[in-house]
């Protein structure tokens, strides 16, 4: 099972990234798919999720209205865009899949800068 991130990267204060997230498993659909946080000298945070079933989603209240979690099923991908970033959103990135049954992966994380 491979996840990997690309997309990160430096940006300035308003600017915007999008970052994905290529999974090579079975079963991609039946899957809920997050975005996980981790700032520096901080605990790692939920950002965004995107069910199953549905594609229901739910964000972290610091991105909502700002960031979008989408998902492509046919390219098992999970996609993060995130816009008007500000100084607070540098963190490194991980992405993360989860079956019901429990079983669950971590990509390796990219990392967002947002400075001037």
């Amino acid at each position: 099972v491979r996840l990997v991130e690309s997309g990160g990267g430096l940006v300035q204060p308003g600017g915007s990234l999008r970052l994905s997230c290529a999974a090579s498993v079975f079963s991609f659909s039946t899957a809920d798919l997050s975005w996980y946080r981790q700032g520096p000298g901080k605990e790692r945070e939920l950002v965004a999720r995107i069910s199953s079933v549905g594609s229901t989603t739910n964000y972290a209240d610091s991105v909502k209205g700002r960031f979008t979690i989408s998902r492509d099923n046919n390219k098992n991908t999970v996609y993060l865009q995130m816009n008007n970033l500000k100084p607070e959103d540098t963190a490194k990135y991980y992405c993360h899949i989860a079956w019901p049954w429990g079983t669950n992966y971590w990509g390796q994380g990219t990392q967002v800068t947002v400075s001037s």
